[in-house]
């Protein structure tokens, strides 16, 4: 079978979706926010629901049919995400309710036995405040400091500049892998390769990467790569940390309490190994199974055709948007230049703020995003207040890229 007959029908594939039905001010929902959340695989919902409905109990604690049951599925679940990002080992993936509690995780028990005083953390102007806040709560903990890779005008990351800024009190670099604001591609593996080269750890935030392009942690040589469940077209409340073996069997537990043990006195505990350590108490165990389910599904679609759809979706979305008047588009100028551009964009629109934009917008079905998207220094570095933000996924399609168009040609009468 050739390549062109195996792509999927992507309107097909929309069906798998059932938030897509939806009907917004009399018009059908055309969903462009899937970058604040993505809508849910019908496989997903299901799954979580015949959880609930069939089989609930605890995972690991029981040996009754109903807690092996849960437990499998639970397991099932960590297996699928290995095959999604190519982890070397089940035990290296740990659950958690998002990206920013992995982040959180990390910051603690990575940075509470790594990073001392004097020690720089460097990120970039890229990140969302998931990857900056918890640094910022260390620093002031153990006396550290952040520092910050730039941007240039356009809004790709100044690859010169970062490697220089990696020096040798750099004890973690934190990265984004696709900005969340201006769909700007980091080229990631380079990234790792400079700071590997120094021996500084890195981590990644693939919160906007994983639901839309291949993701190998072998290859990209990360030491550490999360991304959250509910913009993998999964449950809310849900989320993956992965992490070298090296540096997890290293770090001390985030949370103490159930299932992380392996014994207790009132004097002393021991801790469980990997990845037990870092799950402590009951989890989340319906968005877990609804998770996996999402994972299987992603992979049946397969990872690479979901990225040419994209790929084609945000070359059109880009030419669509630069060509209207009055409307300011940022981040990488070329839509599917390589390595540059996700399907994500900002822009403002001129005499239009960005949440009065996003309003009428809403009367046509329209759904966006408008605000600072939780990068208040990126947008102090691009001068902005506000932006207006389309999103789009695989299950979009170009008569709705027509339609945003139709749309903010329409505001933009009604505002002037």
């Amino acid at each position: 079978m050739n390549a062109i007959s195996a792509a999927p029908d992507w309107l097909n594939v929309r069906a798998q979706f059932p938030g897509m039905k939806r009907i917004i001010n009399g018009k059908p929902l055309i969903y462009l926010d899937s970058a604040n959340t993505a809508q849910k695989f019908e496989s997903a919902i299901l799954a979580s629901d015949r959880y609930y409905r069939e089989y609930t109990a605890n995972v690991f604690r029981s040996v009754h049919t109903m807690g092996e049951e849960a437990t499998m599925a639970f397991e099932a679940a960590r297996d699928s995400i290995v095959k999604l990002i190519n982890a070397p080992e089940r035990a290296e993936v740990i659950y958690t309710r998002g990206t920013t509690e992995s982040i959180n995780l990390l910051a603690h028990s990575f940075g509470g036995k790594f990073i001392k005083a004097g020690d720089v953390i460097l990120l970039t102007e890229l990140e969302h405040h998931a990857n900056i806040v918890p640094w910022q709560m260390l620093c002031e903990r153990v006396g550290a400091s952040i520092r910050v890779v730039p941007i240039t005008d356009d809004g790709v990351l100044d690859l010169d500049a970062a490697e220089r800024m990696l020096t040798g009190d750099v004890k973690l670099f934190g990265f984004t892998h696709i900005s969340n604001a201006l769909g700007t591609i980091n080229p990631v593996q380079a990234l790792c390769a400079m700071a590997s080269a120094r021996g500084i750890p890195t981590l990644i935030d693939g919160s906007q990467a994983a639901p839309h392009m291949q993701v190998d942690v072998q290859a990209l040589g990360c030491d550490f790569y999360v991304f959250t469940g509910h913009k993998v077209f999964a449950p809310t409340g849900t989320g993956v940390l992965w992490g070298r073996r090296r540096w997890l069997d290293a770090m001390p537990p985030f949370l103490g309490g159930g299932e992380m043990i392996e014994r207790v006195s009132f004097q002393s505990s021991t801790y469980s190994g990997l990845p037990n350590k870092f799950e402590a108490g009951t989890p989340n165990i319906a968005g877990v199974i609804g998770l996996g389910a999402a994972v299987e599904s992603l992979l049946a679609l397969g990872i690479n055709a979901i990225a040419e759809r994209e790929k084609l979706l945000a070359t059109y979305a880009f030419e669509r948007l630069s060509a209207v008047d009055g409307l300011t588009l940022f981040g990488p100028a070329l839509a599917g230049q390589a390595g540059q551009r996700a399907p994500v964009f900002s822009f403002t629109v001129k005499n239009a703020h960005a949440h009065d934009l996003a309003m009428l917008l809403d009367q046509e079905g329209i759904a966006i995003r408008s605000g600072q998207h939780c990068a208040h220094p990126l947008m102090q570095r691009l001068g902005v207040s506000a932006t207006a933000r389309a999103s789009l996924a695989f299950y979009n399609t170009e008569a709705e890229i027509d339609a945003l168009i139709a749309g903010i040609l329409k505001a933009q009468r009604i505002l002037a």
